[in-house]
């Protein structure tokens, strides 16, 4: 739990963001959006954090969000073909050490509750916004249709975390000295959803 807890520090962000750079961000959005290996990667968190170093003149800003974007599209795309082509096959599927069958489940259910909008909604949920373009591939959904939801929710997602971080890094002074209440705060907001639906199946 604390290596956990120290993976998501501000700091080890923080340091992540610089070390990798603008590609490196680009890498983690493509591999969180496409790959399922990615689901235990801190987008929402990162890309603010992004937005922030942005703001301090450490990344172009008009570069960052163009490729945030791309890369969240195109690998929502990839998961969506990933999916067509194993079809039930994921259903089935053990659980191991980063795959568990609850994962699917839950995603599933925002599908029933919410179709084709659960492709934006999931953007801004973690680990469902990794399985969430997979099921829409398991489940046939056309691709166009798919598409231009993912295009929303990823333009949405990219374009707003990010701008919020370096909005907020323009107008508070020393902001750097509350991220992590600030990034905790995040990561708060985005399992609410997930919560909130364990409760009301209690």
């Amino acid at each position: 739990m604390s290596a956990l807890l120290s993976f998501f520090s501000s700091t080890h962000i923080t340091e992540l963001v610089v070390t990798l750079g603008l590609l490196g961000v680009t890498a983690i959005v493509f591999a969180e959006s496409g790959l399922l290996i990615g689901f235990f990667l801190p987008g929402d968190s990162m890309l603010f954090t992004a937005g922030i170093l942005a703001s301090q003149g450490l990344m172009n800003i008009w570069l960052l969000v163009p490729l945030v974007i791309a890369a969240a599209i195109i690998g929502d795309s990839v998961g969506y073909w990933f999916g067509n082509y194993i079809g039930p096959k994921l259903f089935t599927r053990q659980d191991s050490l980063l795959f568990k069958q609850k994962y699917v489940t839950e995603t599933h259910r925002y599908f029933e509750k919410y179709g084709p909008y659960t492709i934006i909604i999931a953007r801004f949920i973690p680990i469902v916004r990794t399985f969430a373009p997979v099921l829409a591939g398991v489940g046939n959904m056309n691709y166009s249709t798919f598409l231009i939801y993912n295009i929303i929710g990823g333009a949405l997602w990219g374009t707003g975390v990010t701008l919020a971080g370096f909005w907020l890094g323009n107008t508070i002074p020393n902001i750097d000295h509350y991220l992590l209440p600030i990034i905790g705060l995040i990561v708060l907001i985005s399992i609410l959803p997930p919560l909130w639906q364990w409760y009301r199946r209690r």
